[in-house]
């Protein structure tokens, strides 16, 4: 107890810091390409829970060192991200520049193995404002890896249902 306490109270400082850290992982049988241009399409954001829009190009690839404004759902005052790194097909970590007080950074992870495909998604945030702010946003961020992972399962099954109609319609046809 006493060595959490020593973590949460800076001596030097004299104010208090908080850190908290939530990984959600989802299992999906779209493929990793599949699951990784719905990550880093960050024009597109319908999935979200939490954004409703950016001012990023359709088609622009983040880049560590890109900064980008998005509105939220909760509020209309935009919100500006930074993306700290990005390893293609694998790792994107974006850090959210809110307000003063709160330091978060999302990370979005996509593992291919035998059993499917795995998106993680996680939350850290630190800063004495962060257990107000997980408050507030904890719903939300429960539910952003199952939303990525059923819009893009969506899709593929869509695409694939388009495929057969068109194989059945006119491919036995003499």
């Amino acid at each position: 107890m006493r060595g959490w306490l020593s973590k949460l109270f800076d001596r030097k400082r004299r104010r208090v810091c908080a850190s908290l850290v939530r990984t959600y992982r989802e299992i999906s049988f779209a493929s990793a390409d599949e699951l990784w241009q719905k990550v880093v399409d960050l024009a597109d954001v319908s999935w979200h829970p939490l954004l409703k829009s950016t001012n990023v190009p359709s088609g622009l690839m983040p880049k560590p060192g890109l900064i980008f404004q998005a509105v939220t759902r909760l509020s209309p005052i935009p919100i500006r991200f930074f993306v700290e790194k990005v390893n293609p097909t694998e790792l994107l970590s974006i850090r959210v520049l809110a307000i003063p007080g709160v330091e978060e950074r999302v990370t979005y992870r996509v593992e291919s193995t035998v059993c499917g495909t795995f998106v993680s998604y996680s939350v850290t945030l630190r800063g004495w404002l962060s257990p107000l702010i997980w408050s507030l946003s904890r719903p939300y961020a429960d539910r952003v890896a199952r939303a990525l992972v059923e819009t893009v399962e969506k899709a593929t099954l869509q695409a694939v249902s388009g495929k057969r109609k068109s194989l059945s319609d006119g491919c036995w046809d003499f």
